[in-house]
């Protein structure tokens, strides 16, 4: 099988090839290194040899079955930071900032912040692996003190997940110095200045990184990673996955997939289950920041979460206006959702809680309200919307648009209808 290395699995510049065509590598090899500034290594999740290589992607073909427990170690270090770096850690939830430019940070008397919320819906993977492994991320968050200096760490998750909160909550017995916090069950709650203001009740400004509050902000498989890295010398070469589905051949929504090697074909992961319905979309990421992607072109990166197959998604062949949030799909997204849904867009409108120049939300997950933007589609002739809202932001929506004779579509909609989740719409008061 081939597996395919994209050099650009993290925020910044892409890495550099340092294998050629015919080469052979064995799992955890380096294969691209670092490019200087913001950038991360790149590490073969399998033994095989280099089948092509290009401007943006390393391709190998795999000589043997992949044996999880088996790979190279990267060379010893004398720090926290340094194993990390040489591990090629990056943000595992989706962000894919370069870990070791995180910890390089010093907060003295801060906090380190695990984001276990597992913040996009329909996805298990986190949850899964915390309820299995809460030491991990309690050493995860102790190595990321010791190299930020930091006194003080904290665990966000989700309050609705209790079976998960009572393990962490013994887990945590024995750490004066870490404690749990409990989330509503909002979109985005993960998001790193979200999960701050839940915090300390401050919010950063939308430019502002969580040091400027004393914070680092780490998510679940990053911190496992850093774990992996200081005490394994492993390089980060598999991913956790979770598969979403209605599934004909499979009592559940979601399938996790552990330890999937980074590279693996997403055709691969989905070879043996059957949907009840056509596939209407394969969505690679969350519902609400995830993109639709061709089977042949997607495949396992460093920051995948979820692989969704998604029912058809609704017609619609009228005026569309599109109203882009911060905080889940863009304008792109959008755009291509109305495509397939037959529909004429006529006008764009942005959350007024969007700064632009960092094309961040203000406030994640706290709307100042809609209307504006409802009325300025309503003027340019869109008989219906699309919107990509947060929680907050798609209840302000609701409180407007249908009272203007407006109806709306969520960016989630047809992903929610897949797995007969609530949509997103108006919260309960």
């Amino acid at each position: 099988m081939l597996y395919n290395f994209n050099l650009k699995m993290h925020v910044g510049k892409p890495s550099i090839a340092i294998v050629k065509k015919g080469d052979k590598v064995e799992r955890g090899e380096r294969i691209s290194k670092a490019d200087e500034g913001i950038s991360a290594h790149i590490h073969s999740s399998v033994t095989g040899v280099v089948s092509d290589v290009t401007s943006t992607t390393i391709i190998i073909e795999a000589s043997e079955n992949v044996n999880i427990s088996e790979y190279k170690k990267i060379k010893d270090t004398s720090s926290v930071v340094d194993a990390v770096f040489e591990a090629g850690v990056v943000g595992a939830g989706g962000a894919g900032f370069p870990t070791y430019i995180k910890l390089k940070t010093s907060i003295p008397q801060g906090t380190i912040l695990a984001n276990c919320a597992e913040c996009e819906p329909a996805l298990e993977h986190n949850v899964d692996f915390l309820n299995e492994n809460p030491q991990l991320i309690i050493k995860g968050i102790k190595y990321a003190m010791e190299a930020t200096k930091a006194t003080s760490g904290v665990i966000g998750i989700k309050s609705k997940h209790k079976k998960t909160i009572d393990i962490l909550g013994e887990a945590v017995k024995a750490y004066s110095d870490i404690s749990i916090l409990l989330l509503d069950d909002m979109y985005p709650v993960g998001e790193e200045r979200a999960l701050i203001f839940a915090h300390c009740g401050k919010w950063l400004g939308a430019r502002d990184l969580p040091a400027k509050g004393n914070y680092a902000v780490f998510n679940t498989e990053t911190l496992a990673n850093i774990v992996y890295a200081v005490e394994d010398r492993k390089p980060v070469i598999d991913k956790d996955i979770t598969v979403v589905g209605d599934f004909s051949n499979i009592a559940t929504h979601s399938i996790v997939h552990k330890n999937v090697p980074i590279g693996t074909p997403i055709s691969h992961l989905i070879k043996d289950v059957k949907t009840k319905s056509t596939v209407g979309e394969i969505v690679i990421g969350g519902p609400y920041t995830g993109v639709a992607s061709p089977l042949d072109e997607a495949y396992v990166t460093k920051m995948s979460g979820g692989v969704i197959l998604t029912i058809d998604i609704p017609r619609f062949n009228g005026d569309l206006g599109l109203l882009v949030c911060a905080c889940g799909g863009n304008e792109d997204r959008l755009r291509d959702i109305a495509a397939k849904m037959g529909a004429n867009v006529v006008d764009v409108a942005f959350c007024k809680n969007i700064d632009m120049e960092s094309r961040k939300c203000e406030t994640p997950g706290h709307c100042p309200g809609q209307a504006q933007a409802v009325m300025k589609l309503k003027k340019s002739g869109a008989k219906r919307l699309l919107i990509s809202n947060c929680s907050d932001c798609s209840n302000t929506v609701m409180c407007s648009a249908p009272a203007l004779g407006i109806g709306v579509y969520h960016a989630t909609d047809h992903i929610f209808r897949t797995v007969g989740k609530e949509l997103s719409r108006r919260l309960a008061l």
